[in-house]
């Protein structure tokens, strides 16, 4: 018996098709793209065609509401022509003739999912959902019977768990990172878009209609130049060469956090190998880091303030660190539109490993200044928060390589400047 559930678009039977080539998928899709459609199908089938007994199948929302006015009209209508299939409205239950059950439902009560099995499910709006949801009641319901999760959504900034899943989904070759802009599937008409445009602004429209994790950030200051990274395939897996000396540059918090990136150079690209952040750590702690792993240095670069004095040890950080067997070199002072403006200069020969440095990139896309609505503007200031010691680290390095070939030149303007420490 054959039954056609519904007609999809080109750009729907495209993901239908990869869906059926992936366990595991993240959807970022634009708004009206009609991706909640296409996953209620693509789980409807598959709870036809399932071959073990009694298939269990979910739609999760992040919300009973939700679940119940987003899917569970598109769920009776496009089983309507199923014989014998049978509706709990208390439930929001779909019982299918095979003995296929397809059940909406919702994070906000995710211990009472918990125990169940699953062959397949759903979670929509990504973004509003608790990870601890797949991490502890959803992904273990699949693993008996080997079941399939799709993620879907549209972005909504980087900290939150949409974010996070798809960034997974990009570094791993098993699973799907599929990204549906607006300006690819041509779905809305440009009239349309234009009027969108206008009223919701440049950021916003970007956010829904483009799938630009980062247009919601105001005042960004390398958001676009990670975005081309990404486009041109630079932020991707970067293995270590041995034949290559690895560098180090520091961000050194007091109290605070502090950063440190790993970068390998090759003729004039920048390979970033890796990256290490924690806070309220003492420097032997980053040297115990730096001698763990694996790789042959060259040299070790920190900002000028590492000179200060620590009244409890009466030795500067610089004395501490070359006592432990760090040897840095002191970079110079510079105002700091001067080393964001190099960093934004080195950033096209930049490649970045997705794997060991996502907590950097994350940090990259999020760097940006505040904008003062009394003035109009954006302050000169970036906002200092969580992303500002990786984002010093790597205005560090971008200092660092843009002035060593020119040491010379470098010692006539910073006379104090790239200096070894010697014990007297």
């Amino acid at each position: 018996m054959h039954i056609e559930l519904y007609t999809p678009r080109p750009q729907q039977q495209e993901l239908h098709d990869l869906l059926d080539k992936h366990r595991f998928a993240v959807l970022n899709c634009h708004r009206r793209f009609g991706k909640t459609v296409c996953i209620l199908n693509h789980l409807i089938k598959a709870a036809l065609m399932h071959p073990l007994p009694n298939p269990r199948f979910a739609y999760v929302a992040p919300t009973y509401k939700q679940a119940k006015s987003i899917a569970w009209d598109y769920i009776k209508q496009f089983t309507a022509k199923i014989p014998n299939t049978r509706y709990n409205e208390t439930e929001l239950r779909c019982d299918l003739p095979n003995g296929s059950r397809i059940t909406l439902l919702s994070s906000e009560n995710a211990e009472s999912i918990r125990g169940i099995f699953l062959d397949g499910v759903c979670i929509d709006e990504t973004a509003q959902v608790d990870p601890k949801l797949w991490n502890e009641i959803l992904r273990p319901a699949l693993s008996d019977r080997k079941g399939f999760c799709y993620f879907i959504g549209t972005p909504a900034g980087m900290q939150n768990f949409f974010y996070e899943i798809y960034q997974h989904a990009m570094k791993d070759e098993k699973w799907l990172a599929f990204t549906a802009p607006v300006s690819k599937t041509k779905i809305i008409d440009q009239e349309e878009l234009d009027a969108a445009l206008a009223q919701m602004g440049e950021a916003k429209y970007k956010q829904e209609f483009e799938c630009d994790w980062i247009a919601n950030i105001e005042g960004s200051i390398y958001g676009n130049l990670v975005k081309q990274a990404e486009e041109k395939n630079r932020i991707t897996r970067i293995d270590y060469d041995p034949a290559l000396p690895v560098n180090t540059v520091w961000d050194i918090g007091v109290g605070d956090s502090t950063a440190i990136i790993f970068y390998q150079l090759l003729g004039n690209t920048v390979r970033i190998i890796d990256y290490y952040e924690n806070n309220r750590e003492g420097l032997p702690h980053y040297v115990n880091i730096i001698k763990q792993k694996d790789y042959v240095y060259e040299h070790h670069y920190a900002p000028h303030d590492i000179e200060v004095t620590e009244f409890s040890l009466g030795k500067t950080r610089r004395e501490v660190a070359y006592q432990l067997g760090i040897n840095f070199k002191i970079l110079p002072k510079l105002p700091l539109e001067d080393g964001i403006h190099a960093a934004k200069m080195i950033f096209p020969r930049v490649y970045i490993d997705l794997e060991n440095c996502r907590p950097l990139i994350d940090a990259l896309r999020h760097y940006h200044r505040k904008y003062n609505e009394k003035m109009r503007m954006f302050s000169n200031k970036p906002i200092h928060d969580w992303s500002s010691h990786a984002n010093d680290a790597f205005r560090y390095m971008a200092i660092a390589i843009d002035e060593l070939p020119n040491q010379k030149n470098l010692n006539k303007r910073f006379p104090n400047a790239i200096s070894e420490y010697k014990i007297l």
